[in-house]
């Protein structure tokens, strides 16, 4: 149980170098770490389900699992011994993460160790209750109600407060309750009993596994789309700057209208026409995350094309009317940048 504390600890620790938020982790560092996701997850990425158990999108969501860890685990281990304990809490995990990928499909960002906490309340709560003629009655009321209260509360505020992952709770449990009966030891439970939870966890996840629904978008496409995305923004960046370039080195040269509108046609409009063919070339199913934020550069580089365009016609022109208002076209669009990864989900 130690080891386990501290590597959520460490996780958390190291996550908060790569840029995560004391209080509120974002979205993307929790992806690129690996939070359970269901285009991701489902698109190969399987190792997510393991991955979730050890993320946490805040100090408090890590300090309230770890804390509900330590009290139940220092009572469950010592009954159950630390390797079947380990087993135990990695299943419950894997199997919470697992029914929140069926019931969350493709609409939020899951991650935490309730799931396995949850599993280990499951098999605390069986053991006291074998275990009850064993205890002082004092000990096993504060024990066995405590975790009863722990475990209705979690999951009552999962069904009225968004954001908390109660598929994993719900997942966690359930498999922990089964895996504590199977890994009972023999004089406590008979061996049909204990191989019967065994039967019934070993159906219950091909159930889950069958029951997983097919992915709303390819995300290989959707992170394909993400770094065009981020190399758009760039070459725009470039783009500009480099136009700013050509009117001081314009003025600075004393380049004539129709030399300084015809570069400006070559390396400013061009290069933003360049940009609008190579977005048109993505085919995203639309209901992938990226789909708005393609659209609206696809318009963004065709509004500064058509200006860089007129600003070089009103050049040639000598008409300042016409510059003016092509400048003005080129600052009208503007670039949105959004995080198009999905609501969070802790659990």
């Amino acid at each position: 149980m130690v080891a386990l504390v501290a590597a959520n600890l460490a996780v958390f620790a190291a996550m908060l170098v790569a840029g995560a938020g004391v209080w509120h982790a974002p979205n993307t560092v929790q992806l690129e770490w690996g939070a359970n996701f269901g285009p991701a997850t489902k698109d190969g990425e399987w190792w997510r389900l393991a991955t979730a158990m050890f993320l946490h999108f805040g100090l408090l969501h890590l300090m309230v699992n770890m804390l509900a860890l330590v009290e139940a685990g220092r009572f469950v281990e010592r009954c159950l011994g630390s390797a079947r304990f380990l087993l135990l809490y990695l299943g419950s995990g894997l199997a919470g993460n697992l029914l929140s990928l069926v019931m969350q499909g493709d609409r939020g960002i899951s991650g935490g160790a309730s799931g396995a906490v949850f599993g280990v309340y499951a098999a605390l709560l069986l053991t006291l209750w074998l275990e009850r003629h064993a205890l002082a009655k004092t000990e096993f009321r504060w024990l066995f109600w405590g975790g009863m209260a722990f475990t209705a509360c979690n999951i009552a505020l999962g069904l009225f407060i968004r954001g908390i992952d109660n598929g994993a709770h719900v997942g966690g449990f359930v498999f922990g309750l089964l895996a504590a009966v199977a890994l009972a030891r023999s004089s406590l439970l008979s061996a049909w009993l204990r191989a019967g939870a065994a039967t019934l966890i070993t159906a219950g996840i091909t159930l889950l596994v069958a029951a997983i629904p097919a992915p709303a978008y390819d995300w290989s496409d959707e992170l394909d789309a993400r770094e065009e995305i981020r190399q758009f923004i760039g070459t725009d960046a470039n783009i500009s700057d480099h136009w700013n370039t050509l009117l001081e080195q314009g003025r600075r040269e004393g380049l004539s209208f129709e030399e300084l509108a015809t570069r400006i046609d070559s390396e400013v409009a061009d290069r933003y026409e360049a940009s609008f063919e190579q977005l048109a070339t993505m085919h995203l199913d639309p209901r992938a995350p990226s789909v708005p934020a393609i659209e609206q550069l696809k318009r963004y580089a065709e509004t500064r094309r058509a200006a860089s365009h007129e600003f070089a016609d009103a050049l040639r022109a000598g008409d300042p009317g016409r510059i003016r208002q092509a400048i003005d076209k080129a600052k009208s669009a503007r670039l949105i940048r959004k995080d198009h990864s999905g609501p969070v989900s802790g659990d």
